[in-house]
C-alpha cells in the first residue's frame, strides 16, 4: 500500500479562506440569559449581571448582559447538514474510510469582544483558515484551523472560535 504524500484534498484547497454555514439566532431574551447563567451556576448564586436588571443598570453594561460562553444557537431549529459540515465530523454516509478519516479534537481557542445583551440577533459564520501538515507517529498527519465568527445585529464582533482538528 502506498503511503500518502498529502492529506490535504483539492476541496480543501477550494475551501481555504470561504466563509460558509451561515447562521441567524433567534432574538436573545433576558430569560434566555437568566437560564443559562442559571444551568451555567449550578449550584450557586449566578452573578447579578446576569439576571437581576435593576443592579445590572447600575454597572458600566448599562444592562444585564449573557456569560461570555452564552450560546445563542442553543435552541436552533434543527438543520441539514452540508456535506463540508459533515466531512469535517467525518460522517458522510457512504463514504469509504480511507488514510486521513480518524479525526481528533485538537481544541479550541475563543475570543470574545462585544457583550450579548437582550434583544441581540447574532449571525455566525466559519471557515477554514488554514492547515499543517506532519509526520507523526501514525504517519502523516494533517492539522485543520476552522473559525467561527459572530456579529449581532449592529456588526459588532462578538466571538471568535479557532478549532483544531487532527486528522491521521
Amino acid at each position: 500500500m502506498e503511503e500518502a504524500t498529502t492529506l490535504v484534498t483539492p476541496q480543501m484547497e477550494a475551501s481555504k479562506g470561504v466563509w460558509h454555514s451561515f447562521e441567524t439566532s433567534f432574538p436573545i431574551t433576558a430569560t434566555d440569559i437568566r437560564r443559562w447563567a442559571i444551568a451555567t451556576y449550578w449550584g450557586q448564586m449566578p452573578p447579578r449581571l446576569f439576571w437581576d436588571e435593576e443592579y445590572a443598570r447600575t454597572t458600566r453594561w448599562g444592562g444585564i448582559v449573557a456569560p461570555e460562553d452564552f450560546n445563542p444557537f442553543a435552541w436552533q431549529l434543527p438543520r441539514e447538514l452540508t456535506e463540508e459540515e459533515l466531512r469535517l465530523q467525518g460522517a458522510i454516509p457512504g463514504q469509504e474510510t480511507k488514510k486521513g478519516d480518524n479525526i481528533l479534537n485538537g481544541g479550541q481557542v475563543d475570543r470574545f469582544s462585544a457583550r450579548m445583551r437582550p434583544g441581540d440577533v447574532i449571525s455566525s459564520r466559519s471557515r477554514l483558515t488554514h492547515w499543517e501538515e506532519r509526520e507523526g507517529r501514525n504517519g502523516l498527519t494533517l492539522y485543520t484551523y476552522n473559525e467561527t465568527e459572530w456579529t449581532n445585529q449592529r456588526g459588532e464582533w462578538v466571538k471568535s472560535r479557532v478549532m483544531t482538528l487532527i486528522h491521521y
